[in-house]
């Protein structure tokens, strides 16, 4: 079994006990729903295996998204899509929250009426979503040693010098994967990777770890908690304002 579906297994069956998803009971789905990382924080994480009629027949979705929705040419990218807006639906559900999904003018995605922050993410078939009553962000990233090449153009000094020299691709991408989800929670584009975004060094676990952050902007300062894990070879993180 890999590490993915071991988490599956585990989660699954935590989630079975909810009344919201009792319906679904009779159905293998590849959902992980993390409950514990703070209270109210949500994180769902979805394996795409199923079509898009049968995502489309889940979702209601309104006239902006089936605009957007039409937009995406590729296969891969449109199921992405939805089943990030349907994990949305389901911890909006769990939480006894209302599903209106909106996005505003900065691209940064909202659901309406339900005192909730979301942020979604999406990468070769695996869709991420989290619900947090403060900014969050999550990013899911698969692997790739041309992350290596790219490094000095997010990390600044402080972090290039921090990085495992046994294992710097697994690291580069925690803290790339952290440092999209501090943008994705910011939410109003016109930061610098390097520049405004900060990881405090941290010595990784391959186990999956924590670690802190912060956004320095206009002379204001957001600080994260940052938690990432490693499934195959994808890279989730997840963070939260504290």
């Amino acid at each position: 079994m890999q590490s993915w579906q071991m988490f599956l297994c585990i989660h699954i069956a935590r989630m079975r006990k909810k009344r919201t998803f009792a319906a679904l009971e009779n159905r293998i789905m590849p959902l992980l729903l993390l409950e514990d990382i703070a209270p109210r924080i949500l994180v769902g994480l979805w394996h795409v295996q199923e079509s898009e009629a049968w995502f489309l027949q889940q979702l209601s979705l309104s006239e902006i998204e089936q605009m957007e929705f039409q937009r995406i040419q590729a296969a891969g990218r449109r199921l992405e899509w939805l089943a990030s807006r349907h994990l949305v639906k389901l911890l909006a559900w769990d939480q006894g929250l209302p599903y209106i999904f909106q996005k505003d003018g900065y691209g940064k995605p909202h659901l309406l009426y339900s005192g909730r922050q979301v942020s979604i993410s999406h990468s070769n078939r695996w869709s991420g979503a989290m619900l947090a009553p403060m900014p969050c962000g999550i990013d899911i990233q698969k692997r790739v040693e041309k992350i290596g090449r790219l490094a000095p153009k997010f990390l600044n000094p402080p972090e290039m010098e921090c990085l495992d020299e046994a294992y710097p691709i697994e690291h580069l991408h925690v803290l790339w994967g952290a440092k999209e989800a501090l943008y994705k929670a910011y939410g109003r584009r016109r930061l610098d990777f390097r520049e405004h975004i900060h990881v405090q060094p941290f010595a990784l676990d391959l186990q999956g770890g924590t670690c802190q952050g912060y956004i320095d902007k206009d002379g204001v300062t957001w600080g994260f908690h940052i938690q990432y894990r490693f499934l195959d070879d994808f890279t989730l993180v997840e963070a939260y304002q504290y």
